[in-house]
């Protein structure tokens, strides 16, 4: 206390220093210290030292944007998985994991940690995956393919059968014919077009077309399980070598969502399930991403068309309308989007869709075919099973089967729509036809288009959970339907159907003018002869597939590809000189399984979107997080 009151005295610190120079001491310190922190977020590659100081919080790329857009923040990251789920094995290759019965729960165990492109390039290679371009950044998964693949109740490619007999050695045969056929049509399309969207064969060229706005090879994506379940290795190979290296995601045009999604994201999701091989699964994802802006609507009914560069939906006046059969055919994609990819955001879209239809009052029950996005009204009272209405009935069906019958709400939804159908749009022509009308406001159209008689295997597919007493109904009702459908391919010159049907002024089931007498590859009547001939097993279904088959190559078969023709009353073809995507991943892929035995992709493991691209069953335990119990 003395030496305080010395004047002039300045005690020593502990250091030894007085005080200015602790001051200056202590300044020095802090510019260094604050030196040193600065370096660490400024120099270089920071990024990776940043790591080491700040709570990891890696994000999904774009999952940013996905977040806003949905109301929800982005999925964090967990840990990185200790193994990669191996690839499946080649297309003809035992697997013996799907034999093999699991005793793991569906568990979500698999996360991948961004990396640098090096990195990441280096891992893909050591995995069998496809390294990713710059830019391409890998999905976060915690989906175990090999338990997936062990749920599985039958072999994918199937078992094959005693073809000893002759019977089923003429089985044999027309199978190999289906798979010749679709040889034939890949080696022209890789030929003439590789990498355009469809093959030209008249003109031997590619086509692009404006449905996909930028993207190319919707013929080779729309391939690929075609390729794998008819045992193609060669050419499953070249498509998937293509998807790695030449299928770029950076457009920047308008695209349809309905057609993207049933193609490109439908093609790669079965690609994927199918094989195990991460690419299809990424890319999946990344184009995914690239259709939620067109959910950004009053209502969130998506419009019909994205724009991939400023990701604002396309025509967007107030008085436009989404349609029924393309925001009503998202839901089997976008809920495995959320299986593969663990972001809820695809799987809260399509439950919207399906909140705002139930609310909706509904003329009769009847879903009319246009909606508008903004106010959530019917613009028109027009009702169709065909073109425009179709496959949204599809899919609630196939939803209640994929969710192994846990979805009741699509379940409900389905019967009360077929119930409305039945009801007011089927009839019975005098010739004792049955055929599904069209519905205007009241006031039938007695025709029925080609994308209609899908109907007859959508109804024998949903008989089975029908209440007791209508299964048998339903049942008779799906033949009745196939029948009418072989009735309009019967009554042509080249045995192939026409694009619309009537019944009216003693003729039946015969188009009536030029405009809808052309056949443009499309799937829908063999559709429905496999579904009839799984579940009856009646050899008239094989009968009438095998008509068909002879018909294609007799009108359709050109030098250079398969082509549509322009009337199907005329003996002497004139092609439309286009191979129809869709004919190499549904046509083809139908009449095959039509030929084959029961367990190829059998319908206790698979549902078939749209497209007729091949998506699982949820066979899980438990819930997931894509597969809400209802």
């Amino acid at each position: 206390m003395l030496m305080r009151k010395v004047p002039g005295f300045v005690p020593a610190s502990p250091w030894g220093l007085r005080l200015p120079q602790k001051f200056l001491f202590l300044l020095f310190l802090s510019g260094l210290v604050t030196l040193c922190f600065g370096a660490l977020f400024l120099l270089p590659h920071s990024s990776r030292l940043k790591r080491l100081f700040l709570t990891t919080r890696t994000q999904q790329p774009g999952l940013e944007v996905v977040a806003e857009i949905a109301g929800h923040p982005p999925a964090r990251e967990q840990e990185p998985p200790p193994n990669p789920a191996p690839a499946a094995p080649a297309p003809g290759e035992d697997d013996p994991s799907s034999r093999a019965n699991s005793r793991r729960r569906k568990g979500w165990l698999r996360r991948t940690r961004p990396t640098g492109p090096r990195e990441e390039a280096t891992v893909a290679r050591g995995n069998g995956i496809a390294a990713l371009r710059p830019g391409e950044e890998s999905a976060p998964s915690s989906f175990d393919f090999n338990a997936f693949r062990s749920r599985l109740r039958h072999p994918v490619l199937g078992t094959r059968a005693d073809e000893s007999k002759a019977s089923q050695s003429r089985v044999r045969a027309q199978r190999e014919k289906v798979k010749e056929m679709m040889q034939f049509a890949w080696q022209s399309y890789k030929r003439y077009a590789m990498g355009k969207n469809e093959l030209r064969p008249l003109t031997k060229d590619g086509y692009e077309g404006n449905m996909f706005g930028g993207l190319n090879g919707a013929t080779i994506i729309d391939s690929l399980d075609t390729l794998y379940l008819m045992e193609l290795k060669e050419e499953f190979q070249e498509a998937k070598a293509w998807v790695e290296e030449s299928f770029h995601l950076n457009v920047s045009g308008e695209a349809s969502l309905f057609e993207v999604n049933i193609r490109f994201i439908g093609g790669l999701l079965s690609a994927f399930y199918l094989t195990g091989e991460e690419v299809f699964r990424i890319k999946a994802i990344k184009l995914g991403e690239k259709l939620l802006p067109a959910f950004n609507t009053p209502t969130g009914i998506p419009k019909g068309v994205v724009n991939f560069k400023s990701g604002s939906w396309g025509w967007a006046t107030a008085g436009s309308s989404s349609i029924l059969a393309e925001f009503g055919s998202l839901h089997l994609e976008f809920l495995h989007l959320t299986e593969l990819s663990g972001n809820q955001v695809f799987a809260e879209k399509v439950r919207n869709i399906r909140k705002v239809l139930r609310k909706i009052d509904k003329p009769f029950g009847l879903y009319p075919n246009f909606l508008s996005p903004v106010s959530g009204n019917w613009v028109q009272h027009h009702v169709s099973v065909g073109g425009l209405g179709d496959s949204f009935y599809e899919y609630l069906i196939k939803s209640w089967l994929m969710s192994a019958k846990t979805d009741m709400e699509a379940k409900n939804m389905y019967y009360e729509a077929l119930e409305a159908i039945e009801t007011y749009l089927l009839n019975v022509s005098p010739g004792g036809l049955t055929y599904i009308a069209e519905w205007r406001g009241g006031i039938l159209d007695h025709k029925m288009g080609h994308l209609a008689c899908f109907s007859g295997g959508m109804i024998a597919l949903g008989a089975e959970d029908a209440e007791e007493e209508k299964r048998a109904h339903y049942q008779e009702l799906a033949a009745q339907i196939t029948k009418t459908c072989h009735e309009s391919y019967a009554r042509s010159d080249t045995k192939l159907g026409p694009e619309a049907f009537w019944f009216n002024s003693g003729r039946e089931a015969v188009a009536t003018q030029l405009s809808e007498s052309y056949y443009i590859l499309r799937p829908e009547v063999v559709e429905s002869y496999m579904y009839l001939w799984r579940q009856t097993h009646d050899p008239i279904y094989r009968e009438w597939g095998w008509e068909v088959v002879m018909a294609l190559e007799k009108y359709c078969r050109t030098e250079a590809g398969f082509s549509g023709i322009q009337d199907v009353y005329s003996s002497i073809p004139n092609h439309d000189n286009k191979q129809q995507s869709f004919f190499l991943a549904e046509t083809l892929k139908y009449l095959y399984l039509l030929f084959s035995e029961d367990d190829l992709l059998s319908l206790e493991d698979w549902v078939f979107n749209t497209e007729a691209h091949p998506l699982p069953v949820n066979h899980s335990d438990s819930s997931s997080r894509a597969w809400g119990r209802q």
